[in-house]
């Protein structure tokens, strides 16, 4: 990850982006932490939390490619502490429409700020890419771009049919955000076919002003359960990180939310603070009560499979729930809820947007 430039109250705003003007986070401290003990970012972290540090040929292969290719990947810029295991396992999630987010989540070690370029060509270079890597399932994620007027789903669409068409072998999982909860949007990404349509909801409704003031609960939650009614044979999935401040009934009542919606993919890991300029974590999670969400979601709550442990992301052990994984059908929530609630305003009069490949 670059170094972090912390300019005071101006909160997290990483440096060497090269798609966009990078805009501090703001405050690290939020509502839900008052009267709590967090947990200080100089604490060691628990044993089931160690992992290796990247550095093998395949990673080191992996890494000289994506920059060959001008390509983001969100394991990097997220931080994620799988990178070293997936990347030796020759898989990675791509990042697309650039590396600088609308949105200013608290817990995201993604940069935010005002986007500058649009890059028409991505879709050609991620499926060369992914021939070049010879995979056969792959993950597709991307930044939020609120001030395009898809939200960038026509680039999400395109690289999924260049994917299919380069490498008719892989099956494509797409990690989508939630277009501002335009249901056309939805259905352009859709119509491409991806294997697994993934929204996150990232965590309980009381904590979502908080740490994710660009999205919105409901709207979340029924985009899935849009998707469902769109087209019920494709399986859909979400994630939600767990530390955060969350209470085991709030967490039980975003499962009943969840499955009102029919998702059939869920997975639970732990929060991790990329920075002392991003929220605390209030608490670690054990192996064993990871352990238990699984049982309770499947069993209790009826997801198809939930992916459950502190290391777990939402592209964890993607290729087997591909393969492993039968979609259900549409739950009770079909309607695109609060899609008319306003995401940050970004004024994208203020900014000339680059057009790259077009």
């Amino acid at each position: 990850m670059t170094v972090t430039e912390a300019n005071g109250q101006g909160g997290y705003a990483p440096a060497g982006k090269d798609t966009g003007r990078v805009k501090p986070k703001g405050s690290s401290s939020i509502r839900a932490h008052c009267g709590i003990d967090t947990i200080p970012i100089t604490s060691r972290k628990p044993s089931w939390l160690k992992v290796r540090s990247p550095g093998g040929p395949n990673y080191l292969r992996l890494k000289r490619l994506m920059r060959s290719q001008s390509l983001h990947t969100v394991c990097e810029e997220a931080g994620c502490p799988n990178i070293g295991e997936c990347w030796e396992a020759g898989t990675a999630t791509f990042m697309i429409l650039g590396d600088v987010c609308t949105r200013a989540c608290k817990y995201c070690a993604v940069a935010h700020g005002m986007p500058t370029e649009l890059d028409l060509d991505e879709p050609r270079r991620v499926a060369d890419t992914i021939a070049a890597m010879d995979l056969d399932h792959v993950v597709i994620t991307s930044v939020n771009r609120d001030e395009l007027a898809d939200g960038g789903a026509s680039i999400y669409a395109a690289t999924i049919r260049e994917v299919r068409a380069r490498v008719p072998g892989c099956s494509v999982e797409v990690l989508i955000p939630d277009f501002k909860g335009d249901e056309d949007a939805l259905r352009a990404v859709m119509d491409a076919r991806p294997a697994i349509l993934g929204h996150n909801l990232e965590t309980v409704e009381r904590l979502h002003p908080d740490v994710r003031p660009g999205g919105r609960y409901w709207r979340s939650i029924s985009y899935l359960g849009s998707a469902k009614r769109i087209d019920a044979s494709m399986l859909t999935k979400t994630g939600i990180i767990l530390g955060m401040g969350e209470k085991a009934g709030e967490i039980r009542r975003s499962m009943a939310d969840l499955r009102e919606a029919a998702v059939d993919i869920l997975t639970l890991g732990q929060y991790l603070r990329p920075s002392a300029q991003h929220i605390p974590v209030a608490r670690w999670v054990t192996p064993d009560e990871f352990a238990d969400w699984k049982r309770i979601g499947e069993e209790e709550y009826g997801f198809r499979h939930v992916e459950s442990g502190p290391l777990v992301r939402s592209s964890y052990h993607a290729k087997e729930q591909a393969r492993e994984v039968e979609a259900g059908g549409p739950g009770r929530i079909q309607a695109v809820m609060e899609a008319d609630v306003p995401a940050p305003a970004e004024n994208p009069s203020l900014i000339q947007l680059r057009v790259m490949g077009g």
